[in-house]
């Protein structure tokens, strides 16, 4: 399992010095064709604030990728870290998010799948997710993106 100091370690690093709607359709092609490539049951979602500039389902997905998607995201935007990372802090804690964030669990989710796109110097920006497979293949799907897209 992913350590808590591993997953900021993963925020720090995974930072863009612009996000454009260029970049987002880029890295979205990017995780589509991940997936494609391993015959992946995903849907991939990417933001610039309010406004969705990428979004895919691949052959087996449904419309509960795209509910567990919106819950995901607004657990990013709320606390401003990834799904996981949140997820984990309460795990660590002996709890969960469910029993003790207080939101209503049909509208968040601190599930692994949806990772802040920050902006070196400028901050949280928007949301890269996914949904589709268990919480820490999501996550772990969308870091390997991040970090092949950052390295190019």
């Amino acid at each position: 399992m992913t350590t808590t100091a591993e997953l900021v370690e993963q925020e720090r690093r995974l930072q863009f010095s612009r996000f454009t709607n260029e970049d987002a359709w880029r890295l979205g092609c990017l995780l589509a064709e991940l997936a494609g490539e391993r015959g992946l049951p995903i849907t991939v979602d990417i933001r610039r604030g309010e406004q969705q500039l990428f979004h895919y389902a691949l052959p087996g997905t449904c419309a509960d990728n795209d509910a567990w998607i919106e819950r995901k995201i607004r657990v990013v935007r709320r606390y401003g870290a990834s799904s996981y990372l949140v997820g984990q802090r309460f795990r660590e804690k002996g709890s969960s998010f469910e029993e003790k964030s207080r939101l209503c669990p049909d509208r968040y989710a601190a599930h692994g799948g949806a990772f802040p796109v920050v902006v070196t110097d400028v901050g949280l920006v928007g949301t890269v997710a996914v949904s589709g497979l268990a919480q820490v293949d999501d996550h772990k799907l969308v870091v390997e993106a991040l970090e092949r897209f950052l390295e190019g």
